[in-house]
């Protein structure tokens, strides 16, 4: 069953965070994830929303996509976003 890694970021430091922004695609792809957004326009229709990044990336099953965040290269990945932003990072799983 699908999963998806849910990344809400509020960007403090846009050129610190590009040395994340760098490594983290090619991580992805190693555990079989694949970006389905990327920042870009968010138009609320209904309720209210702010400013913040969503960035949507799909993964084939739940344990890939925990495995993705929990491995050596993503932990690493996230000490060059430190003091960058702040993320807000959940998993959900797909319905297929």
């Amino acid at each position: 069953m699908t999963a998806y890694v849910i990344l809400r970021i509020t960007v403090h430091d846009p050129e610190k965070l590009k040395a994340y922004q760098k490594v983290a695609p090619t991580i992805i792809e190693q555990y079989e994830g694949k970006l389905l957004a990327r920042g870009g326009e968010v138009v609320s229709l209904e309720g209210s929303t702010d400013n913040r990044r969503t960035v949507i990336i799909e993964f084939p099953t739940m344990e890939k996509a925990k495995s993705f965040y929990r491995s050596p290269e993503y932990t690493d990945a996230i000490l060059l976003r430190k003091g960058s932003a702040e993320f807000e990072v959940m998993v959900v799983e797909g319905l297929a």
